[in-house]
């Protein structure tokens, strides 16, 4: 009897496996069945289990919109200020260049600016990172000085903004969507 029982356990131990891997090569190899499981990050779940996703996705689009502009010509401006400064002979000569360039921003953009929401304000300061690789903060402190970029950083925290904030595809990866769907990538 207990011959037997070792006698099935030990045939069914060796033709089940064999089973088993003959139906998933099968079920693998077959044109009719498709594989769609994609697995999502939480916080994809959790963004769309929201109740107001489409609201909140509409309203990102509508900001993404109207400061994609302003960081696109920041980055192209920052590529030509560069150039340029690589150019200047004196140092006399890149702090003048410096003066001029800010006072031509801030005549043909302040108003704008001056117009744009918090959130709007904070899209832009990532923008502004994915653009040049360089934050908002960095930029001040560069071309403004220490205490400039202290009391900007200073500001912003004030309207719940961080200048030292970075664009990060990951986190932010509504915004990415949105910029690829617009065809600026």
């Amino acid at each position: 009897m207990k011959r037997s029982l070792y006698f099935i356990i030990l045939l069914t131990c060796l033709f089940i496996p064999r089973q088993i891997l003959a139906q998933t090569e099968l079920a693998i190899d077959s044109p009719f069945v498709a594989d769609y499981n994609y697995i999502l990050p939480d916080f994809i779940i959790e963004a769309q289990q929201d109740s107001n996703y489409e609201k909140k996705l509409r309203r990102l689009v509508y900001n993404v919109k109207k400061v994609l502009p302003y960081a696109k010509m920041a980055s192209f401006r920052f590529q030509m200020m560069e150039q340029n400064l690589q150019v200047l002979p004196t140092e006399k000569a890149r702090k003048e260049y410096l003066k001029r360039t800010e006072k031509a921003v801030k005549d043909q953009f302040m108003d704008d600016l001056r117009n744009l929401t918090r959130s709007q304000g904070r899209i832009l300061i990532k923008l502004i990172y994915r653009e040049t690789g360089k934050t908002t903060y960095d930029l001040l402190q560069t071309y403004r000085g220490n205490f400039t970029a202290i009391y900007w950083q200073g500001l912003a925290k004030v309207f719940d903004a961080n200048l030292k904030e970075e664009f990060n595809p990951v986190e932010d990866w509504q915004i990415e969507q949105i910029i690829k769907e617009l065809g600026f990538e």
